[in-house]
């Protein structure tokens, strides 16, 4: 092999790996934000559930949903309640990415 052929080989290994690094970064934070999007789905059903009386709850709503986000290996990082409409943010991070999601639970408008 000569020196030419060495250093491609080299110059490809690199730039495969980088591309591999590269590409499950981007896969993992894919997930997460995902994941991030499901507990905060999770967590205000559970915020506008316990609203309702639909499940019994010991504390406020939002403390509620603050477990169901835990339970994601998310943080609630805001939960508004108007009437029974429950809105909350979750955030969860992966490798210094944060993700942070948004949803709304609670009897169809108009209701």
């Amino acid at each position: 092999m000569t020196v030419a052929g060495t250093t491609m080989s080299v110059g490809l290994l690199t730039v495969t790996a980088t591309l591999a690094v590269g590409l499950t970064v981007v896969g993992g934070a894919s997930v997460t934000a995902q994941r991030v999007a499901g507990a905060a789905d999770a967590a205000a059903l559970a915020a506008a559930d316990a609203a309702s009386g639909a499940i019994a709850t010991d504390g406020h709503p939002c403390e509620t949903a603050a477990r169901v986000a835990a339970a994601s290996d998310a943080e609630l990082i805001r939960c508004d309640l108007q009437g029974l409409v429950a809105t909350v943010a979750v955030r969860a991070r992966y490798a210094g990415i944060g993700a942070v999601s948004r949803a709304r639970a609670g009897p169809p408008e108009g209701s």
